[in-house]
């Protein structure tokens, strides 16, 4: 199958070409890798010019496509007609050396599968469990492996607010645990949401799906709408022999109050995407777990030394929630 590789960029010159590097150093090789680049400067194309890769087009795209979705959707539009697959990578992201051949393999055994998405290892430490294990309150257990619980989560059992759905699949009072809770076992799990930025699809998916132009700017959230939009017709995969590490780049970020409304609004739009009409009791239990992360997030106030962003982001969560009863987020016309 070949491939077309499209990483979305913004002010990040240094770990593009980090991940650029990890990029030469694969396996199996992009026919075509895309840089579609936000940037408002010349230091990403100044270091691409240094530093050249094989089958790389460099794109620098004015104010009216910048932005994650709308990136997406320009490097999309430019793919070559002989790609079967359209792969995205974050540009913060580093491979390991058989992340495409892992990926590209799925496909092979699932020809159902529109989209296939890869594994971070560098965010969670897993122990295998074995078959029988009872997780304590502060685990969480799957397939025989299991992972320290945060916070947000063992208060969340604590009060009866805990997903009912295995990771990848969203609950009707969404708040589910997301692709990063499947364990590094080197399996193939069915999920119905993909990370964005380590996910790959079909290129005949684009032909009826794009990325919603709802999400501007940072785009929090523009993956699950997707991948949540596509599992209704379609069938998704994770590849967790598809590795590969997220070093989370501070820059390019929006602030930590914007990022709070985010949070609340951009999770309120995802939740009503794949359950648009909600029973009461779930709707209740919505509200109730955002109100108790916003909680959760304030008492960071005390308890790490990052004492500004955590206010400034709670206050941000609190005004995105207010905001839900007079402003109810839809899609922008």
């Amino acid at each position: 199958m070949r491939f077309t590789l499209i990483v979305c960029t913004y002010m990040r010159p240094k770990p593009l070409l980090t991940l650029l590097k990890s990029v030469a150093e694969q396996s199996v090789y992009p026919d075509e890798i895309l840089i579609i680049d936000g940037s408002t400067n010349e230091e990403t194309q100044s270091v691409l010019k240094e530093h050249p890769f094989r089958n790389l087009h460099y794109y620098q795209v004015d104010k009216q496509d910048r932005g994650l979705t709308k990136q997406r959707n320009f490097g999309i539009a430019r793919v070559a007609a002989t790609s079967d697959i359209i792969c995205f990578l974050d540009d913060d992201t580093v491979l390991e050396k058989d992340y495409f051949a892992e990926l590209l393999k799925v496909y092979e055994i699932y020809p159902e599968a529109a989209g296939v998405g890869g594994y971070i290892t560098n965010e969670v430490d897993w122990e295998k469990a074995g078959e029988d294990y009872v997780p304590k309150i502060d685990e969480f257990y799957f397939d025989g492996w299991k992972r320290k619980d945060g916070s947000r989560f063992v208060w969340r059992k604590r009060l009866g607010l805990d997903s009912d759905k295995k990771p990848g699949y969203l609950p009707e009072f969404s708040h589910g645990r997301s692709v990063g809770f499947l364990p590094p076992s080197g399996k193939i799990y069915p999920v119905e949401q993909l990370m964005g930025g380590v996910s790959s699809f079909r290129k005949e998916v684009f032909e009826t799906f794009r990325f919603s132009t709802y999400f501007e700017g940072y785009g929090l959230y523009e993956d699950a709408d997707f991948t949540l939009r596509l599992s209704k017709e379609a069938k998704l995969f994770v590849a967790t022999a598809a590795r590969l590490g997220h070093y989370h780049d501070a820059s390019g970020r929006p602030n930590k109050f914007d990022y709070g409304k985010m949070v609340v609004r951009n999770g309120w739009y995802v939740w009503r995407v794949k359950h648009d009409s909600p029973s009461v009791k779930n709707i209740l239990k919505w509200h109730s777990i955002t109100l108790l992360l916003t909680a959760i997030r304030m008492s960071n106030v005390m308890t790490t030394s990052k004492r500004k962003e955590a206010f400034t982001e709670s206050m941000g969560r609190l005004a995105g929630w207010a905001s839900l009863f007079f402003n109810i987020p839809g899609e922008k016309k």
